[in-house]
């Protein structure tokens, strides 16, 4: 029940010690403001890398052309390892558990876009429909280049919303035809790209074209496969078996890890997950130290409270006062001056989350710092106990004080 006469009390202390009880406040802020900034920061981090992520499937595994580095079955390490058409064509015979598969080729020099009289440099890709799983393709118009697309090696792209602002401005781009490298091709669509910027300044053409008109042969660059999410705890075993059918293909040691350069996204997100979850519960056991430190120096001011009104405790236990009221003056001092200063230091450490999220440029590793509402819930939580366990002890000793003994006190 609500006693307004203790509560007077409570304040004209506080008011009696100014200096004492600010310091003793601030070092309760300051902790639960760090443990606010720290857990932010730790969240900007994890955003950071869920957004790296987030720019391609995080079920594929992209495979790579490579050089050996171990010798094997009387060959010399060192040889260039190409993939060809046939190990797309053998991987998607054989390999059951992939989703999704493309071959990817990269036209580094194919790169210059005209519409009309409007120019621009872009990239060209071929590949076939499924990458638009492994890329995280949204398709804005029209469609993606398909099946019939490759077979009869038409002509035909898909480009991104950045080409179709700088070379299109306000017009349809669809069946209109633009020349890449001077070669016309039909626009059949139009995609955005969750990759980001650069990504959306490419167009997507047929595998078969790619390599026809442009004088690639049977060179792949990439071979890319996504896997069904309930197949994602075995990735590594879709990678072992890949590995080893292209080891056995190209004749190389299936334990070269150069032979070809694999790219595995699901292993890499949860290794990287993983340590950014190391780090969180890091700055966890740091925050809680530090509002240790506070909650122990508000224990310590209480019991020089207790001291110096062991008179006055003494007197009032005299006159008919309980042990019980005697503690929950003191709790509720404790509980009062750990709570209003954790509040102070934590809407402080939300105030500069905001800050930092509204002035600090995202980056490609760190973005969007904050913290969560049951973060800020669980805070306060923290906070009454604290001000329970640092009012409790001075309090159960100051309910212990004799009338007579405290009458004696000097």
């Amino acid at each position: 029940m609500f006693d307004i006469d203790k509560w007077q009390e409570i304040f004209a202390t506080i008011r009696k010690n100014r200096l004492r009880t600010f310091l003793t406040g601030f070092s309760v802020a300051w902790g639960i403001f760090m443990l606010i900034v720290l857990l932010g920061t730790g969240n900007g981090l994890g955003n950071g890398v869920k957004f790296q992520f987030s720019r391609d499937a995080v079920n594929s595994i992209w495979f790579n052309n490579g050089r050996t580095s171990l010798a094997f079955d009387g060959m010399q390490s060192g040889r260039d390892i190409k993939l060809t058409n046939q190990d797309y064509e053998a991987i998607h015979k054989s390999v059951t558990s992939i989703e999704h598969l493309s071959p990817r080729l990269q036209l580094w020099d194919v790169n210059q876009f005209n519409y009309k009289n409007r120019y621009g440099s872009f990239s060209t890709k071929g590949c076939n429909y499924d990458m638009v799983y492994a890329e995280k393709i949204e398709v804005l118009q029209g469609r993606f280049v398909n099946d019939l697309d490759i077979k009869e090696c038409r002509k035909v792209c898909c480009i991104g919303n950045q080409v179709v602002d700088e070379l299109f401005k306000t017009e349809n781009p669809l069946n209109q035809n633009i020349n890449i490298n001077n070669i016309p091709f039909k626009v059949i669509g139009v995609f955005k790209d969750a990759g980001g910027p650069d990504d959306n300044r490419r167009a997507y053409i047929p595998i078969s074209t790619s390599q026809r008109v442009f004088g690639n042969d049977n060179k792949v660059d990439q071979i890319v496969f996504t896997l069904p999410e309930s197949n994602m705890n075995e990735s590594e075993v879709t990678r072992e078996e890949v590995q080893k059918l292209l080891a056995q293909r190209h004749h190389f040691d299936p334990q070269d890890q150069k032979a070809v350069f694999v790219w595995n996204n699901i292993v890499e997100f949860k290794r990287i997950m993983g340590l950014i979850n190391s780090i969180q519960l890091f700055v966890w056991i740091i925050g809680i130290g530090t509002l240790i430190a506070g909650i122990v120096g508000v224990s310590n001011i209480m019991m020089i409270v207790v001291k110096e009104r062991t008179k006055e405790i003494g007197i009032r236990k005299a006159l008919g006062a309980t042990p019980a009221s005697i503690i929950s003056l003191v709790i509720q001092e404790s509980i009062f001056i750990t709570a209003v200063s954790g509040y102070v230091g934590m809407m402080l450490g939300i105030g500069v989350l905001e800050l930092a999220q509204k002035y600090m440029p995202d980056s490609d590793y760190f973005r969007k710092p904050e913290v969560s509402l049951s973060v800020v819930l669980q805070a306060l939580t923290v906070l009454i106990f604290a001000g329970f366990l640092a009012g409790f002890f001075p309090a159960r000793r100051a309910a212990k004080i004799q009338p007579i003994e405290a009458l004696r006190a000097d």
